[in-house]
């Protein structure tokens, strides 16, 4: 039966992408990488984002293409999460992601919205999509692969100094 709808925002709905950013447990996943994005906090994982950098981020995803919606519970119009892709010009390839508010975790969205994703992004003429991340993430993997992602790199990286064990992997359009 399905729960889920993707919404591309319109600006004046980036209000859902701030509370989502800027909310510690939804953004734990992201805490403790050397990364430089703007307003990003390394103890929490979260991202500012104050209203002044919704136009900003609307434009840079219309200029470049990069496809971003929302995931809506069709059941009772709420938005649980959001999801995206884009060319990665660095790696030669599509990197897609998706990220479940914490309040809506364990009740099986990720795996309806990771497929909604990639029907959009085949039908708009993607031929593959990647995505990375840490293998103790829970259940991360079973759900990339049970809509048919495949691990194509093994990976480490650095969090709070420490070496992770990751994955990469992808799904390809066969269709």
């Amino acid at each position: 039966m399905k729960r889920l709808e993707l919404y591309v925002p319109k600006l004046e709905d980036y209000w859902y992408e701030k509370r989502c950013l800027e909310d510690p447990d939804t953004m734990s996943y992201n805490a403790g990488y050397d990364v430089s994005y703007y307003g990003y906090h390394y103890d929490t994982g979260c991202i500012d984002f104050p209203e002044e950098r919704w136009k900003i981020s609307f434009d840079k995803r219309v200029n470049e293409n990069k496809y971003f919606a929302y995931l809506r519970d069709i059941n009772n119009d709420e938005f649980i999460g959001y999801v995206n892709y884009h060319y990665s010009k660095g790696d030669n390839r599509y990197d897609c992601g998706i990220v479940i508010e914490g309040k809506h975790r364990g009740k099986g969205y990720s795996k309806e919205g990771l497929k909604l994703l990639v029907d959009e992004a085949f039908n708009n003429g993607v031929d593959a999509l990647y995505d990375n991340f840490e293998i103790k993430r829970g259940n991360t993997l079973k759900v990339f692969e049970s809509v048919g992602f495949k691990v194509v790199e093994e990976q480490t990286w650095k969090k709070f100094g420490e070496d992770v064990s990751g994955v990469l992997v992808c799904i390809k359009n066969e269709g």
